[in-house]
C-alpha cells in the first residue's frame, strides 16, 4: 500500500502546536535546564566532548527531573512559524514555484518537493520573496529586489512575488543560521486573487509565424475557455514561442489573470489562437512544432494569501531567554548541559498548574556554623542520615547550599545499595572535596531575601524545589556539551520543532 503523509497534515500538526500556546484552554509550556555534573559512562552515558542522545523512555523523564536546575516559561510572544532560511546572493540560480513539483517534474535544483527547493529567499533588509519565474533556470544576475508592491515584478531576469518583511523584533527573537520567521503580509493577502493565472511555463518550439496571438484559459475558472477567462498573450518572435515574462510584446504574458482556476489548460490550434483580445478573430500561428505554454495554478487563494502555508511552515520556533541569576530561580553559579521543554507541570506538593515565569527546581539548606566553601558539583553527605547529593551552588553570603540527588550512586543515592535517603534534621552536611561543613539551621522557618529580591522560605532549615517532580509531559529533551553560566551574561535558547 502506498501512502504519504501530506504537507496539509505537517501544517496542521503545526498549526495545533503553535495555537496551544495562546488559545483559550491553553497548554503551559516551560523550558528546563539542568545536568550540572558531566555526562559519563557510569551514569548518563555519554561524555561531555561526546554528549549521549536522550532515550524516549519511561526512566529518562524521572531522571531529567532529578537533575533540572530551573524553568522558564515560554510566552506565546517567544513562538514563531518557521521556514529554512534562504538568502538572496546575486549569480545564484533559485527554484521556482510550480504546483506540480515531483520526482517526476521536479526543480532546477532537483528537489522533488517544492518545500524542499529554494522558490524563496530573504534579503538583507529582511524583505522575503517568492520565486514566480527564474529564466529557464538560469541565475539571478542585477540587484536585490526592495520593492512591496503587491503586484509581480521582474528583477534580474526573474519575476518575483513580494510576501512578508520580518520585523524588527522577530529578526532578533526568531533569526538564525539555518532558520527565519514566516508571517504572513496583511496588505499582500488582501491583494491576492483565488485561483487567478499568475505565470505560464513555455516551451518554444520552432517554425512558428511571427507575431502576437491570443488564448483562452481552458478548464475550471470563471468563464474559463472565453474572453473573460484567464487569457494569454503570446509572443512569437524568431519563429519559437518567447519565455514568461511581464513585458508585452516581448515576452509571453498574461494579458488577463481570471479567476477560480485549480487546473487550466492552453490549446495552440488554429482554432484556439486570435489577433485580438476578445478572442473574435481566429488567426493561426502557423505550422510551428514543439511549442507549449502550460499554466502554472497558484496556491489556494492566490500568491500572498498565506505566506505560511505557501512557504512551508511547518516549523515552530520557541525562544527563551536567561538572564544572569533570573528572579534568583535560574540560578548562575554552575554550567548546565539538558535543555528539555514540559507542558503543564504543576506546584510543589499541589496539582495547580505552574504559570509564573520562573521556577528554581533545587533543593536548598540555610546551613548555621559553616566553616570552608562548598564547591560546585562536588559530593555532599550527611553521615547521620547516609543522605548523599551534588552541590548546584553555593551561596556564601546567605549560607544558602543548593543541591540535587540524582539517581546515581554517590550522586543522591548509596552506591552500595541503591538507597535513597533524603537530607533532613540538624545533621551535619559535609563537602567531599572541599571539607566544608555546616548546619541546617532548624531555627530558619522565615523567608529569606535573595540577591535580587526574590524570597526563599525554609522550614527548619530546608526548601523544596517550587515544581513537583514528575509532573507534566516532558515533550522534548536535548543534551548539549556543557554551557557555562554567570550573572553578567544571558543565553539566547532557540528550539526548532519540524512537523
Amino acid at each position: 500500500m502506498a501512502a504519504i503523509i501530506t504537507e496539509k497534515f505537517r501544517r496542521h500538526n503545526s498549526t495545533q502546536f503553535y495555537e496551544s500556546f495562546s488559545e483559550a484552554s491553553k497548554n503551559v509550556y516551560y523550558l528546563m535546564i539542568g545536568k550540572s555534573a558531566p555526562f559519563s559512562s557510569g551514569t548518563s552515558g555519554g561524555s561531555d566532548d561526546s554528549p549521549p542522545t536522550p532515550v524516549d523512555d519511561v526512566s529518562t523523564e524521572f531522571y531529567t527531573w532529578d537533575q533540572t536546575i530551573a524553568l522558564k516559561n515560554i510566552a506565546s510572544t517567544e513562538v514563531a512559524y518557521a521556514v529554512p532560511r534562504r538568502d538572496w546572493a546575486n549569480s545564484t540560480t533559485y527554484d521556482m514555484y510550480e504546483h506540480n513539483i515531483s520526482s517526476s517534474n521536479t526543480t532546477t535544483s532537483g528537489a522533488s518537493n517544492i518545500y524542499d527547493s529554494t522558490f524563496y529567499f530573504r534579503t538583507s533588509d529582511n524583505r522575503v520573496y517568492k520565486v514566480i519565474d527564474n529564466n529557464a533556470g538560469t541565475a539571478y544576475s542585477g540587484s536585490e529586489p526592495t520593492s512591496t508592491s503587491t503586484s509581480l515584478f521582474t528583477l534580474g531576469g526573474y519575476t518575483l512575488k513580494y510576501m512578508y518583511t520580518i520585523s524588527a523584533s522577530d529578526s532578533n527573537k526568531f533569526l538564525t543560521a539555518d532558520f527565519m520567521s514566516v508571517a504572513t503580509d496583511s496588505t499582500v493577502s488582501a491583494a491576492a486573487t483565488d485561483g487567478a493565472i499568475e505565470s505560464l511555463v513555455v516551451t518554444a518550439g520552432s517554425g512558428y509565424t511571427n507575431g502576437t496571438y491570443y488564448a483562452a484559459v481552458y478548464g475550471d475558472g470563471t468563464s474559463a475557455g472565453t474572453s473573460s477567462g484567464a487569457v494569454i498573450r503570446i509572443t512569437v518572435a524568431s519563429n519559437a514561442i518567447k519565455l514568461f515574462g511581464l513585458t508585452a510584446g516581448t515576452d509571453t504574458t498574461i494579458n488577463s489573470a481570471g479567476a477560480g482556476y485549480t487546473y487550466g489548460t492552453v490549446n495552440l490550434g488554429s482554432s484556439y489562437t486570435f489577433s485580438d483580445t476578445d478572442l473574435s478573430t481566429s488567426s493561426s500561428m502557423g505550422s510551428g512544432t514543439g511549442g507549449a505554454v502550460s499554466v502554472v495554478i497558484s496556491p489556494k487563494s492566490g500568491h500572498g494569501y498565506d505566506a505560511v502555508n505557501e512557504l512551508g511552515g511547518h516549523y515552530v520556533m520557541m525562544r527563551a531567554t536567561l538572564t544572569g541569576a533570573e528572579a534568583d530561580d535560574v540560578l548562575a553559579g554552575n554550567d548546565f548541559r539538558n535543555i528539555a521543554i514540559i507542558t503543564d507541570p504543576t506546584t510543589y506538593g499541589t496539582s495547580t498548574v505552574a504559570s509564573s515565569t520562573t521556577y528554581r527546581q533545587t533543593y536548598a539548606l540555610k546551613l548555621t556554623s559553616v566553616s570552608g566553601t562548598f564547591t560546585p558539583d562536588e559530593k555532599i553527605s550527611q553521615a547521620s542520615t547516609g543522605a548523599i547529593g551534588k552541590v548546584i551552588e553555593w551561596d556564601s553570603t546567605l549560607s544558602i547550599l543548593y543541591y540535587h540527588q540524582e539517581r546515581y550512586g554517590d550522586y543522591g543515592t548509596n552506591s552500595t545499595t541503591g538507597a535513597y535517603v533524603a537530607f533532613s534534621g540538624a545533621n551535619a552536611v559535609t563537602g567531599a572535596s572541599s571539607s566544608a561543613a555546616g548546619t541546617p539551621d532548624s531555627t530558619a522557618d522565615t523567608a529569606v531575601t535573595l540577591a535580587n529580591d526574590n524570597t526563599i522560605t525554609f522550614t527548619d532549615g530546608y526548601a523544596t524545589p517550587e515544581l513537583q517532580a514528575d509532573s507534566g509531559n516532558i515533550i522534548y529533551q536535548e543534551n548539549r556539551k556543557p554551557i557555562s553560566r554567570a550573572t553578567d551574561q544571558t543565553e539566547d535558547i532557540k528550539i526548532i520543532v519540524e512537523f
